[in-house]
């Protein structure tokens, strides 16, 4: 099933699970639509190039909250997955805490640049992360 924003429930159910004192990292898997998709009349572009105007728009964004991108890469391939699963970017966000994630996505600023992610994508999972073992 394609999902490229998250569900009101889906941000209460993380924000009520994951702890409020510790960093968290988002992993972010990342496919591109051909073309971007937008709601309101916006110039031609890729999919690629929608999110690379995201990801330099929200820049500020991210260093508002002080989180930053910590690594970002060209996925080459899946070797456990479904078959018919495949990503093209992988990209990992480090936020001081989840309350930080939710204040930017909540803020003004992000809210006017969230629209090149969403024309952007065609299919995302973004998965929140703290450190500490399995156990």
């Amino acid at each position: 099933m394609e999902a490229v924003n998250p569900t009101q429930e889906q941000l209460r159910k993380v924000l009520a699970e994951t702890p409020k004192d510790q960093p968290v990292v988002m992993l972010n898997l990342l496919r591109f639509r051909d073309r971007a998709n937008y709601q309101e009349e916006a110039p031609e572009r890729t999919g690629r190039e929608a999110y690379s105007l995201y990801m330099a728009e929200a820049a500020a964004c991210v260093k508002a909250v002080g989180a930053e991108v910590i690594w970002s890469g060209k996925s080459v391939g899946s070797l456990i997955a479904p078959p018919d699963e495949s990503w093209d970017q992988v990209l990992l966000v480090r936020y001081p805490s989840i309350d930080a994630f939710m204040a930017m996505i909540e803020s003004r600023e992000y809210k006017g640049v969230v629209k090149h992610r969403t024309a952007a994508l065609k299919d995302s999972r973004l998965v929140a992360n703290i450190e500490g073992s399995a156990g």
